[in-house]
């Protein structure tokens, strides 16, 4: 991804600053710095003494972050890695406690038309799908070696893909005779696989599932998730806020059931009577429902459309 000029428009911002409440010289950490939209807004709310810990797995994206936030100065640290090693990334930024902890887990408009590792369908370009290419293999790979089996089941349990098994046919059949390297031939590929739709064109590409579901499965998207809202967790000093921006539901499904896991008081079997279990909630919810889009910002950055946002603050800690 070259530097330069960010595309990326930060979704439900005013939101995220509300939920998060931004406390003056508070110390902040973006679990996905992306285009650093948040990140900018995030530093200006904090005001001359914030600090803001970036942490993103996308060598590009922090390069173009710290063009845009430089006029922050040293008010701004990076971490290049997956949201997992979040824990990591507080202790060697010289932190411990933080006041607010978020994530933005959507895909960047940068990354959108980076023709490099293929994330738009339509922009197209090498089937990688890593945002990290340093490691792992890459969608292509795994397209080479899976089993149709696996394949089916990597499209039904990341992708929520009705049509799985014959699209993971299709690319065992497909591969024989050439691999399928780039996002065109797979979006083409799946394109062919599936029932034609009737009526009006979709917005949605008929592929859209399956390269979600492949991006999941060489990312490790949904353990890194559950890994780094526990480090996220943690990380929070009394009173602090962790907001998480989600895009499809089974990112929103993790998020949901950990935040009611960290603010349930009792954890005892349904059938004690009486509470022995003595456990104590470490996250209040300031979301009992998921805010979303409204019809204006939908118009103007469709891709805020799928979004839900969902915030907890962290309480008093165990003596």
């Amino acid at each position: 991804m070259a530097t330069g000029a960010t595309l990326h428009r930060p979704v439900l911002l005013t939101e995220l600053l509300g939920a998060l409440a931004v406390r003056p010289n508070g110390t902040y950490v973006d679990a996905n710095l992306g285009g650093g939209g948040h990140a900018e807004a995030v530093l200006e709310s904090a005001g001359p003494g914030g600090l803001l810990l970036g942490i993103d797995a996308d060598g590009g994206a922090i390069e173009m972050s710290r063009v845009r936030l430089a006029r922050f100065g040293d008010r701004l640290s990076t971490f290049h890695g997956s949201s997992t090693h979040l824990a990591r990334a507080i202790t060697d930024a010289g932190l411990s406690e933080v006041d607010g902890v978020y994530f933005d887990l959507g895909l960047s408009s940068d990354q959108l038309v980076d023709r490099e590792r293929g994330f738009g369908i339509r922009a197209g370009g090498l089937l990688d799908l890593r945002f990290d290419t340093r490691t792992g293999e890459s969608a292509a790979e795994l397209l080479a070696q899976a089993s149709a089996a696996e394949l089916e089941q990597i499209f039904r349990d990341y992708g929520e893909e009705p049509h799985a098994a014959k699209i993971a046919r299709a690319i065992v059949a497909t591969r024989a005779s050439a691999p399928i390297t780039t996002a065109e031939e797979l979006a083409a590929l799946v394109e062919q696989s599936v029932p034609k739709r009737y009526g009006p064109p979709s917005r949605i590409h008929p592929a859209t599932r399956v390269f979600q579901a492949l991006r999941i499965a060489v990312n490790d998207e949904l353990a890194a998730l559950s890994t780094a809202l526990a480090a996220a967790i943690a990380a929070l000093r009394v009173g602090g806020r962790i907001v998480v921006l989600t895009y499809h539901s089974l990112e929103d499904r993790i998020v949901k059931q950990a935040f009611a896991a960290a603010a349930r008081t009792c954890i005892c079997p349904p059938r004690v009577p009486v509470c022995t279990c003595a456990n104590q909630a470490t996250l209040r919810l300031i979301t009992k429902h998921p805010i979303t889009a409204n019809e204006e910002e939908i118009a103007a950055n469709p891709r805020s459309r799928s979004a839900k946002l969902r915030a907890a603050e962290r309480l008093e800690r165990a003596a």
